[in-house]
């Protein structure tokens, strides 16, 4: 038996195909997408374990985009590039990160791509030193932050330099270690400029290692450009990671991905505006007032009379990392100031789920309800349990290309409209 969330009615978007054939979602066929989200009950289905076995691109095989765009390979033969941040100028900047247990490069590599063709030809080290599991970066008033998994570190840097050679101050200690389920840490400055918003993952599932263990963890912080005055933006977000500005309304959205082992369809991931103060239900609830059966006999009584529900869900177990709101022309005029979202892929369902970028188109400020894959083609087939790459961050440039990091695949994809 279905059962609505306090937004529903029926789901009545589509899924656009990279193909361009329409394909309806429904929750027949798996999907909990858009706006209006029906839910199936927990434990629907059996929890289930399907990992896929990343063999990297052939030399012939590039993911699929839209007809009118071009995919190029930007730059390749990275250590897990795993996310993405450009630089006034252009320069383009990639953490190769991984988990401790996979082994992290613990680099930040810089490319340029002088001539805009979507093919970067420079490429230079730009920092090593004292990173452990780099993640998030930001520029502010001439200084360099990196968010590695255990702090924030602050360097010196110049326009234009190939690399930063100075030692890195720590300014700020972040939570760590341990279960550690969650390691990335994103950092964006806000729209004021006198903060950071930090995003710091849980580090488990639904707290079954105990809520002492999530301490500054399933959140949103604010910090101050010197590491003073930490305070909660938003909170109950499982594994947080992209951040950007709504560039019509001037919200904060963020993407998230959400809990495992309630079946193929529950949890959705999502991405949502983020409103101040705001709790959006992790581990205790999800999608409003719905309780995770792991919390019912142990609700804590203190809790928000109000749970946030998110704006658009994005299918469940998709791995949904990270978001770009699409701020240029280059592209056609229905994408701008749409949203694009890196999914990155299940493993906690039958079938798999994400392994594209998708597209959300937005009017007013506000998201249609519909989603398009635009960015396809990573998983070998869905019978074979094999992938080519699996996309973990998605970057607008000032150009106007769009900049995908494959960080299985160990490739930057550069994705243009065709002129």
């Amino acid at each position: 038996m279905m059962k609505l969330s306090p937004i529903l009615a029926a789901l009545t978007c589509t899924f656009s195909l990279a193909s361009q054939a329409q394909v309806p979602v429904t929750p027949e066929n798996g999907y909990a997408v858009g706006t209006e989200v029906p839910l199936p009950e927990p434990y629907a289905t059996k929890s289930a374990k399907r990992r896929s076995e990343v063999i990297q691109w052939p030399d012939d095989k590039k993911p699929s985009v839209p007809e009118g765009f071009t995919v190029k390979v930007f730059a390749k033969d990275l250590q897990h590039p795993r996310w993405i941040y450009t630089l006034p100028n252009d320069d383009v900047l990639i953490a190769e990160s991984n988990d401790a247990e996979s082994g992290s490069a613990d680099r930040i590599t810089l490319f340029r791509d002088k001539d805009k063709d979507g093919v970067a030809e420079e490429r230079h080290v730009f920092l090593e030193k004292g990173l452990n599991q780099p993640f998030g970066m930001a520029l502010l008033q001439g200084d360099f932050y990196v968010a590695n998994t255990d702090s924030i570190v602050r360097y010196k840097y110049e326009d234009g330099a190939n690399s930063i050679k100075g030692e890195g101050k720590k300014i700020h200690t972040l939570p760590s270690g341990g279960y550690n389920h969650h390691w990335t840490r994103n950092i964006k400055v806000n729209e004021a400029g006198d903060k950071f918003l930090l995003t710091v993952g849980s580090s488990s599932n639904v707290g079954e290692h105990g809520m002492d263990k999530e301490e500054r963890r399933a959140k949103i912080l604010t910090v101050n450009p010197d590491g003073s005055n930490e305070e909660i933006f938003a909170w109950g977000l499982r594994n947080p990671n992209g951040l950007d500005y709504n560039p019509v309304t001037g919200e904060l959205w963020t993407a998230v991905n959400e809990r495992d082992k309630l079946g193929d369809n529950l949890v959705p991931d999502f991405v949502t505006s983020v409103k101040e103060g705001g709790f959006y239900g992790w581990p205790y609830k999800y999608y409003g007032e719905n309780i995770d059966p792991r919390w019912s006999d142990n609700m804590p009584k203190d809790l928000p009379e109000k749970t946030l529900i998110p704006d658009m869900a994005l299918g469940s177990h998709t791995s949904t990392m990270d978001l770009e709101f699409y701020e240029g022309d280059a592209f056609p005029e229905r994408y701008h100031n749409g949203l694009f979202a890196a999914q990155h892929g299940s493993w906690n369902r039958a079938k798999y789920n994400g392994y594209r970028i998708v597209f959300m188109p937005f009017e007013n400020g506000k998201p249609t309800g519909e989603i398009e894959s635009f960015m396809d083609g990573f998983l070998k087939d869905m019978k074979s349990d094999t992938a080519y790459g699996r996309p973990s961050a998605v970057r607008e440039t000032a150009s106007g290309m769009l900049l995908v990091a494959d960080d299985d695949g160990n490739t930057i994809w550069s994705v243009q409209a065709d002129k």
